[in-house]
């Protein structure tokens, strides 16, 4: 069994995860297929480095085009999770535009639920024991709507309020990458780091409440595969700033505009009572 602290922990970090996912499946991961852009020469990095604007364009265009890209009206992923320590579960989350988001997630038998409707969201926190449906908190409910996102904040990031930034170049795990801080028009930011050579997403920073106060968390995204003509990474590895575990997603499922009621992002009515 495990322990209600590390339960309650795990809860808090897979919930925040599971947005991080969504995201790094729609807009910010996808090394894969070549991109038909070359990289820039290394020997003048300064020289022929290209604007924020021309990066994220690369970017959409290795992910399958814009009009694709716009084109997902609705989407549902699969994911096995792993903790460590044997800590194993079932992630699955659903989007729907305008701003619709259900993750529900099962560990030991036990499914928590998280569902907004883009207006108002609830949680069903059967992980820390209680079955009873609770709205979730503002801060909560801002950063699900931000998530809910389909096209992610780079698709059409200025019409969408944000503002964007390429503030260097970094090698990540041996790739040579832009690094775009994006300011959400929320209020938030993101850093994701762009591989020069395919202009795929392969790391997303972003920084997120929490009761205790704000958690950095640093998503990573790899084994990349199309689903429908767009790419989609396959394996998401999570990591929260001065913490020791990494939560791991192996992507089972990527259902490209299946067919969600609108019923599945609100309470039941039995529920509500």
């Amino acid at each position: 069994m495990i322990a209600t602290t590390r339960t309650v922990s795990l809860k808090r970090l897979l919930a925040a995860a599971a947005l991080a996912v969504a995201a790094a499946m729609l807009l910010p991961s996808l090394p894969g297929a070549r991109a038909a852009f070359a990289a820039p020469a290394p020997a003048d990095k300064a020289a022929a480095s290209p604007t924020a604007e021309q990066i994220v364009d690369n970017y959409i265009a290795a992910r399958g085009g814009l009009k694709k890209i716009k084109g997902i009206q609705s989407l549902r992923m699969k994911a096995y999770v792993n903790a460590g320590a044997g800590r194993d579960g079932v992630a699955v989350r659903e989007l729907k535009k305008p701003g619709k988001i259900r993750f529900e997630f099962t560990v030991q038998g036990k499914t928590a639920v998280y569902l907004s409707n883009g207006k108002q969201g609830w949680q069903v926190s059967t992980l820390e024991g209680d079955l009873t449906p609770k709205e979730l908190p503002e801060d909560v409910l801002m950063d699900a709507t931000e998530q809910a996102d389909i096209e992610g904040p780079l698709v059409d990031w200025k019409s969408k309020g944000h503002r964007l930034e390429l503030v260097g170049r970094e090698t990540i795990d041996g790739i040579d990458a832009y690094k775009l801080k994006v300011d959400l028009k929320s209020g938030g930011s993101r850093t994701e780091y762009i591989d020069a050579k395919t202009w795929y997403d392969v790391r997303s920073d972003s920084t997120r409440k929490s009761r205790t106060g704000t958690v950095k968390l640093q998503t990573k995204f790899s084994d990349f595969k199309k689903t429908s003509g767009i790419v989609f990474p396959r394996k998401v590895e999570v990591q929260a700033e001065n913490r020791p575990n990494k939560l791991r997603l192996e992507l089972d499922q990527v259902d490209v505009n299946p067919s969600l009621p609108d019923a599945r992002f609100e309470l039941s009515p039995s529920s509500k009572k």
